[in-house]
């Protein structure tokens, strides 16, 4: 098995694409660039170098992914969301190898026309709204939402706003599966 690319597509040498990863048309996946099994990469969706995303990363149509940012398997990237990689771009000066890193935690959800500031890590599970800015870290599970973003909530791990009782639990009404709410940090049982 082998991974399948649109004639539009380009993609440079060298670079490692995963077996079953569909890349769709007029999209460009730069050298050096990672890309896991099982993927599938939007219209016009631009992966840089060194850009590494894990398996099964879900990129949405007009997405820009920049050098400094790695995804961990199962990411879904909304469409037209967009990461920075320099938190001070100046068009005068280069600013090459000054880029800072941000990952995309396991199972993370980014909404559509979203953006990433640099340097921003977004924890596993954590689930953000379309149109946030996202300035600082996100934690596992959290929900976040606005410019700037701010979290106003919990989600399981199948996507749905987690209710915390009392006891600090809260159950996930399609899977059915356990959370608990620990010094405000959240954790599957």
């Amino acid at each position: 098995m082998s991974y399948k690319s649109h004639p539009t597509s380009e993609i440079d040498e060298p670079c490692q694409i995963g077996d079953g990863t569909v890349i769709w048309h007029f999209s460009h996946v730069m050298k050096n660039a990672i890309i896991g099994r099982g993927c599938n990469l939007g219209q016009n969706v631009l992966v840089s170098s060194d850009v590494i995303l894990g398996n099964n990363v879900k990129v949405q149509n007009n997405v820009s992914i920049y050098s400094g940012v790695t995804c961990d398997d199962d990411v879904f990237l909304g469409p037209s969301c967009v990461f920075t990689n320099v938190i001070n771009p100046r068009s005068h000066v280069v600013r090459r190898g000054q880029y800072e890193n941000t990952n995309v935690g396991k199972g993370a959800t980014i909404g559509a026309n979203a953006t990433i500031v640099c340097g921003n890590d977004i924890g596993k599970f954590a689930f953000i709204g379309a149109g946030a800015v996202v300035t600082k870290y996100v934690p596992d599970y959290a929900l976040v939402v606005g410019n700037p973003s701010r979290q106003v909530g919990w989600m399981s791990e199948y996507g749905h706003k987690l209710d915390f009782d009392s006891n600090g639990e809260a159950t996930c009404p399609e899977s059915k599966e356990s959370y608990f709410i620990f010094k405000n940090k959240v954790q599957k049982k």
